[in-house]
């Protein structure tokens, strides 16, 4: 088994070391070792001799096809892809990849392409009669002192054989670009110079001073300047059909008017009974606010949700119990409002768009009062007595207003103005019903 295998092997070694099947244009199909080759030429041996081949009359280099004798006479054609001690892998002419034992080869032979050894001996001598010709013609143009091209394999030179070769025609070049003899050149007109292209032409030529030059350079610069048309800056175009969203955030201020009236307790120690007198326990409340709105379909209206948060500045005051104790007090708190905000733009076009404005809201108020009662123990010793308590009002409130805004960049910067109705409640419910607020606003329309 080993010996046939080997024999095999030795076999497929032998028909693997064939030359090369050369098929040129014009139909013959030459055998050969394959010694060198470049872009132009293909240097060839055969069983003849040397040749050199024009590589634009090689139609194809033919892949070696061997014929495999397998044990029952059966026989495959086709190209070896791989091959190892046991298995040989072959594609056959319809595509398809055949596996092959190696113990079932019985011979491996190069494919016949059914070339008579007459027709290529023929060929051969032919050829080599030509390039032994041209290295005639070659080594007498040398001896001349004519030739300036340069040798090649098989006698060609680049300059003078090679166009004879391949049939080649130069080409022209103008301009840096390649033109073929048959194309027609059209040389352009020449360009007009300019005013400082002329007087630095006339500096070369000493048709003109340095100090000529010079001065006429910043001539033409000043006439360039001066006909330069002046560049005024882009403004940004804002239209308002182009954004459906709309946020801003508010600050500023509120003045409010609180007072206290009826009943009010001064923690633990005494009820204070104002009857129908009040006490003043608010001022200036510094007021930050926000908006979320959503354009309407096309119209100028804009809707959304709207959330305020005001701080009531810390307000002192002092008063006299009906037994004739004294009180010093202060008071603070905080406005909360939730509701609902709208803005309809006048005109939305302008640089400067003026508003009106309007809010639905539910406010809810918290009132933080502290102080001390100034009074007498039983001993007739002084003594402050501290006391804390809250007040709180909560309801519905309204606002309507105006505003005004411009673009700068991407965002709007603007002042707004409310008058804000909002009735109070229980201890509170005699003070200001009525209020206003100014606040500046950032915004941003998306």
């Amino acid at each position: 088994m080993k010996k046939s295998v080997f024999a095999v092997c030795f076999l497929l070694a032998a028909a693997l070391a064939q030359a090369e099947t050369i098929k040129m244009k014009t139909g013959e199909l030459i055998s050969g070792s394959i010694l060198s080759q470049t872009e132009y030429t293909l240097n060839l041996a055969t069983s003849y001799g040397n040749i050199t081949l024009n590589q634009r009359e090689i139609e194809q280099i033919l892949p070696d096809k061997h014929r495999l004798v397998l044990k029952g006479g059966t026989q495959l054609v086709g190209v070896i892809l791989d091959m190892d001690e046991f298995n040989l892998k072959l594609q056959t002419d319809d595509g398809s990849i055949v596996n092959v034992d190696m113990p079932q080869i019985v011979s491996i032979d190069v494919y016949d392409y059914d070339q008579g050894e007459k027709a290529q001996q023929e060929f051969v001598q032919q050829t080599q009669q030509q390039t032994a010709a041209r290295q005639a013609a070659a080594q007498a143009a040398a001896q001349a002192g004519t030739d300036t091209g340069v040798q090649v394999a098989g006698g060609l030179t680049f300059d003078s054989d090679i166009d004879q070769v391949f049939d080649a025609q130069k080409a022209t070049v103008v301009n840096g670009s390649v033109v073929t003899p048959s194309a027609q050149v059209q040389t352009p007109a020449p360009r007009p110079l300019t005013d400082e292209e002329a007087f630095v032409k006339g500096v070369k030529t000493g048709a003109i001073s340095q100090q000529e030059y010079a001065a006429a350079k910043e001539e033409l610069a000043s006439q360039k300047k001066q006909a330069a048309p002046k560049e005024t800056p882009k403004k940004a175009s804002y239209k308002e059909k182009d954004f459906n969203k709309y946020f801003a955030v508010e600050a500023g201020a509120m003045a409010l008017d609180l007072k206290a009236s009826g009943r009010i307790n001064l923690g633990d120690i005494y009820t204070l009974d104002l009857g129908t007198q009040t006490e003043d326990m608010g001022g200036t409340s510094a007021v930050i606010s926000s908006k979320f709105l959503w354009r309407l379909k096309e119209t100028n209206l804009w809707l959304g949700p709207m959330l305020t948060f005001s701080s009531i500045a810390n307000n002192s005051y002092s008063f006299a119990l009906p037994t004739g104790e004294a009180v010093s007090a202060s008071s603070s708190g905080n406005i909360i409002t939730v509701g609902l905000g709208a803005n309809y733009y006048l005109n939305p076009a302008n640089r400067f768009t003026f508003y009106l404005t309007a809010n639905a809201s539910y406010e809810m108020l918290t009132l933080n009062y502290r102080g001390n009662v100034s009074t007498t123990s039983s001993s007739g010793t002084p003594q402050e007595l501290p006391f804390r308590d809250t007040l709180s009002s909560n309801g519905f409130s309204g606002a309507v207003g105006v505003g005004v805004e411009t673009w700068v960049d991407d965002v709007m910067l603007g002042l707004e103005a409310r008058q804000v109705f909002a009735p109070r409640s229980d201890e509170l419910q005699e003070s200001a019903s009525s209020n206003t607020v100014l606040q500046a606003k950032l915004s941003w329309k998306f």
